[in-house]
């Protein structure tokens, strides 16, 4: 296994929509297997194949539930349903999330508080997850990933300035930026 690096936002893989899983082959076995250490290492709750520049619709999740009980999982051409988020403007304690490809920076953003998405998982069975509040929050930020929007792209337009400042500053917002958990240290 290795920790793989993540691009950083203007990297062209994040930007576009990723392509089915045709095959779960062992080169698939260890890209997922790359990708838990790397989200460890990071250290984040969940990782896109696409943050580690491979564009294809699969994603990581790590957390612990409301019962302290862990939840470690991979989804392979997921399907997500979602109810409509909440009207109104969110509330920047209870709805600010990051993002590994945009490091070191949260923003508050709504979402819809209940999900269900299915997928396969590496043995190719067919999963089913229905989650709520944080747990939602994971899965509808990773699948976005999939479909090539990155959080800070959904954000407000005075956040989303507040974003192009920080990426002019840090020289990110293009190509082949990125940084290696345990080896950069992208400290502001």
């Amino acid at each position: 296994m290795a920790v793989l690096p993540i691009r950083i936002i203007g990297d062209p893989v994040l930007h576009s929509p990723a392509s089915l899983v045709d095959e779960i082959t062992d080169e698939i076995r260890t890209l997922v297997a790359d990708m838990y250490e790397t989200m460890d290492a990071a250290p984040g709750v969940g990782l896109a194949a696409p943050q580690v520049g491979v564009p294809l619709r699969i994603y990581t999740y790590s957390y612990v539930d409301d019962d302290e009980q862990p939840w470690r999982g991979v989804l392979i051409n997921p399907v997500l349903w979602i109810s409509p988020p909440e009207p109104g403007a969110p509330d920047p304690d209870e709805e600010s999330e990051g993002c590994l490809s945009f490091p070191g920076e949260r923003f508050p953003l709504r979402r819809s508080d209940r999900v269900l998405l299915t997928a396969i998982d590496l043995e190719g069975a067919a999963v089913r997850i229905e989650v709520d509040g944080w747990r939602a929050r994971i899965m509808q930020h990773e699948f976005d990933h999939l479909d090539g929007i990155l959080y800070v792209d959904r954000l407000s337009d005075g956040d989303w300035k507040t974003v192009q400042k920080i990426a002019r500053k840090r020289g990110w917002g293009k190509p082949g930026v990125s940084w290696t958990p345990g080896i950069d240290d992208l400290e502001s």
